[in-house]
């Protein structure tokens, strides 16, 4: 039995995976807010309660927003910033009595989608997240890519390629640079460039479901972000060359994205041809839990 855990900054939940990678159980708790010792008893208790109802005992992965720094096995990079600092990792382990894998969140995205989802049947894949922020993981041959500093698919936080001049410098990010993909690709960064542009106060739903009408405005904004989308994904298909490209978060439910970004990526990548692919999550929003699970799908 695997159980695999998504630490979320609002939700904990956790998933009970059989050896058929069939779904046995899930359960979720809202997250201790600003509570360390409360977060590290929530995700001890979803374990020892899981097994319980199975009654079996299970390999342990988790999902974190965030890495276990390589310099000091501590955690960095969290949203929720109690953990930041704290040897979670090590705690966790001692408090279940047990060997445990952790890894982003992004990292576990890209590895459930090419174990068992959209891109199972892909050697490498590049798995993005899309939703108030951005994030994204490497996984080849249904191996997370971790690297020496652990921040291997950061994508988020490299300058969008090719700016316009009307898109320099940037917008500022909380990382301290400007310019940032995540800057321009999140949800909430779409909805502030319509804004800008229109003086329209819509968030993302309503700018998809008018464009989808006819907006003109609206379809604009969608066109703007499909072109910035084509122009940071083609930047990963020159230096990676993913057979496939899985999105994830709230963005990957925009169906067109799919037809259009595909059009759009070849003028920038460097080739005669792309043949990588840009799929949907099969599980959606389940991958990421999923894919703590399956963090033990390895020796």
């Amino acid at each position: 039995m695997r159980l695999g855990i998504d630490l979320g900054g609002t939700k904990i939940e956790i998933i009970a995976l059989d050896e058929s990678g069939e779904e046995r159980l899930r359960e979720r708790v809202e997250t201790p807010q600003g509570d360390y010792a409360g977060t590290l008893e929530a995700v001890a208790g979803l374990v020892q309660r899981a097994e319980q109802r199975l009654g079996t005992t299970g390999t342990v992965g988790i999902g974190t927003p965030g890495a276990i720094s390589p310099a000091t096995g501590l955690l960095k990079n969290s949203n929720s910033t109690c953990l930041n600092g704290q040897p979670f990792h090590r705690d966790l382990e001692t408090r279940l009595g047990r060997e445990i894998r952790m890894m982003n969140d992004a990292n576990c995205f890209a590895l459930s989608e090419a174990t068992d989802g959209a891109a199972a049947d892909a050697e490498v894949v590049f798995g993005v997240i899309i939703g108030t922020g951005v994030g994204a993981g490497v996984v080849v041959r249904r191996h997370p890519l971790v690297g020496p500093n652990a921040i291997a698919g950061e994508w988020g936080h490299n300058p969008l390629p090719w700016p316009r001049d009307e898109e320099r410098p940037g917008p500022a990010c909380y990382c301290g640079k400007s310019g940032c993909v995540e800057t321009f690709l999140s949800g909430p960064s779409m909805a502030r460039d319509h804004e800008a542009v229109t003086g329209q106060t819509l968030d993302t739903r309503a700018i998809v479901e008018r464009a989808a009408a006819g907006d003109a405005a609206c379809d604009a904004t969608l066109a703007r972000y499909e072109d910035r989308l084509a122009r940071g994904l083609a930047h990963v298909i020159n230096v990676l060359d993913p057979d496939a490209i899985v999105l994830g978060g709230g963005m990957s439910n925009v169906e067109r994205l799919y037809t259009h970004v595909p059009r759009l990526w070849g003028r920038y990548v460097f080739s005669d041809t792309v043949a990588t692919r840009l799929l949907p999550p099969y599980f959606g929003d389940s991958s990421g839990v999923r894919g703590a699970a399956w963090l033990w799908n390895e020796n």
